[in-house]
């Protein structure tokens, strides 16, 4: 089952189980697909579904932390909250050995020598790595892999 057609089973298990905060957070799961499918006029793969999915999540990552800074709890749980409604789409996190492993594999694949192919290495790395690790952390990685 795609990741699009999962989220609408569970959007219709959300409404006979009356599930009103899950169901809010698919919904807008849905549109935020559905926007960049109108916005590219295509349709959306798995991977970039995840990279929806994973803008998302940093958006509300954002939010807490600013809601956190204004000493707004109450808004901050609510973002929480659809975080771990939206993680539940998302694949299991890599570990650093896991993206090591990646990068090594990316070098070895592009023959990236030096600071100068980070862009070619990060082009590779992405669509791999969307939704299972942090692209921040991943850049930190290969920015230490790739300068010795």
């Amino acid at each position: 089952m795609s990741l699009k057609q999962r989220l609408t089973e569970d959007m219709k298990a959300a409404m006979k189980g009356g599930d009103k905060e899950a169901l809010g957070v698919i919904r807008l799961i849905n549109a935020a697909i559905k926007q960049k499918e109108v916005d590219e006029r295509v349709e959306l793969d798995e991977a970039a579904v995840l990279a929806v999915l994973d803008k998302m999540v940093k958006q509300r990552r954002d939010s807490v932390s600013q809601y956190e800074a204004a000493g707004r709890e109450d808004l901050a749980a609510v973002e929480r909250a659809e975080i771990a409604v939206i993680e539940r789409y998302l694949p299991a996190k890599l570990d650093e050995a896991a993206i090591l492993a990646a990068i090594d594999a990316a070098i070895a694949q592009t023959g990236a020598a030096g600071p100068a192919d980070m862009g070619k290495l990060m082009g590779v790395l992405k669509p791999q790595l969307a939704g299972q690790a942090d692209m921040g952390q991943v850049s930190a990685l290969v920015k230490r892999r790739l300068a010795g």
